[in-house]
């Protein structure tokens, strides 16, 4: 018969034990035809009013073997896995991307990305920002994102997938939206991550927000420490050669391909305040499509001020089309004035292709009404390619 002290002991342990679980996930895989699901929770992210944390994860949580991804969604959750405001800690993004690892290397890995189109960077497979819970992520049937596959995977590795979370702590903030445009007077900052002086024209975006930087807030408030996770919910079947394969694409309207065959992203730009009274800012780029294909499904992401965003074929069609779903009210999904979602495309199957080589337009538009910072105008589509 155990002591009191022992059992005491014990009943921490289980506990802690039942802690560990629960942050840790994978506790059940759920069935639902032969569509399974699964829940995860990322490493424990602590914030504190106005800090910022951006962080990469390696080795999360993802599902194991040869499989197709149907749906990607994701929220930040509190300790007691409610859901988390907007209001309180913005989402300013999130990817997720595939990599090999070196098996007994830790540092040695390679970027497994997407089918392109950026050179550097825009690598992840799943990724968005507030927008997150509501913008669909289901790939339809018979169609999935093929991960998992061994014959792809080099000899000597294995893959393993990571998390990019940015997350900004904006309770008590002076501007809070000024934080989440990440303007550099609010974070009191002259250099970048790595030391370097900023350019006297740069004002706001990333620059300035990166992780351990500090937003401004208000005099007096009580610096209180909190602790939250990013949830995820993958669905998944296995793999079959019934699925039909697609690849997943990402256009940026920063890409500056002029041609040249090099797609140099610049990731983020300004909008400036109109001096007229047209209030919609304009951004372009223009690629020339690699591959052949039918697209599947597509969206676009942006910051605040998006107003929507287009991708065009070489003869004007439109491809697809995303707009920007705003918050109206008090309610965590649908915080006022933040993008809580983007409308999404999914054609007919076989009713909107892609040509290999084709002139593809991006166009993202912004509100001018006032200048915005560190914007962005993506566009992900999936595309099952033309055998």
């Amino acid at each position: 018969m155990m002591s009191p002290s022992t059992q005491g002991v014990v009943i921490l342990l289980a506990i802690v034990s039942l802690a560990i679980c629960a942050q840790n996930s994978e506790a059940r895989v759920k069935h639902e035809n032969e569509v399974k699901s699964m829940v995860y929770l990322s490493p424990k992210i602590t914030l504190h009013p106005g800090l910022v944390s951006n962080k990469t994860y390696y080795d999360i949580e993802f599902p194991k073997g040869h499989i197709a991804v149907k749906s990607f969604n994701a929220e930040v959750v509190d300790e007691a896995g409610d859901p988390v405001s907007l209001q309180e800690i913005y989402v300013h993004h999130w990817v997720a991307v595939r990599y090999y690892q070196r098996k007994g290397v830790e540092n040695d890995r390679i970027i497994a990305g997407n089918a392109g189109l950026c050179d550097h960077g825009r690598s992840q497979f799943f990724g968005m920002g507030s927008e997150t819970r509501k913008t669909s992520t289901y790939v339809p049937d018979p169609y999935g994102i093929e991960v998992g596959n061994p014959v792809k995977v080099p000899v000597g590795y294995e893959e393993k997938w990571m998390f990019d979370i940015h997350a900004i702590d904006t309770r008590g903030a002076v501007d809070a939206i000024g934080c989440n445009e990440c303007r550099c007077n609010l974070f009191n900052v002259t250099e970048d991550k790595d030391g370097m002086p900023l350019k006297p024209n740069y004002v706001g975006g990333l620059y300035c927000c990166y992780d351990g930087t500090q937003c401004k807030v208000k005099n007096g408030l009580l610096s209180v420490e909190r602790s939250v996770y990013f949830k995820y919910t993958v669905k998944w079947v296995d793999w079959s050669d019934s699925i039909v394969p697609v690849k997943v694409f990402i256009l940026d309207v920063t890409d500056t391909w002029q041609n040249t065959g090099i797609h140099n992203c610049l990731f983020e730009y300004e909008v400036e305040k109109s001096a007229t009274n047209n209030y919609t800012n304009t951004r372009r780029s223009r690629v020339r499509f690699p591959t052949a294909g039918d697209v599947i499904y597509g969206f676009a992401q942006q910051y605040f001020g998006g107003i929507g965003s287009a991708l065009y074929g070489e003869d004007g069609r439109v491809i697809c089309s995303s707009k920007p779903i705003y918050g109206k009210g008090k309610d965590i999904g649908d915080e006022a004035g933040y993008i809580v979602g983007m409308s999404t495309c999914y054609p007919k199957p076989g009713s909107v292709k892609i040509a290999k080589g084709e002139s593809i337009t991006l166009e993202s538009y912004y509100s001018s009404k006032k200048k915005h910072t560190g914007v962005l105008g993506l566009f992900y589509i999936l595309v099952a390619e033309s055998s």
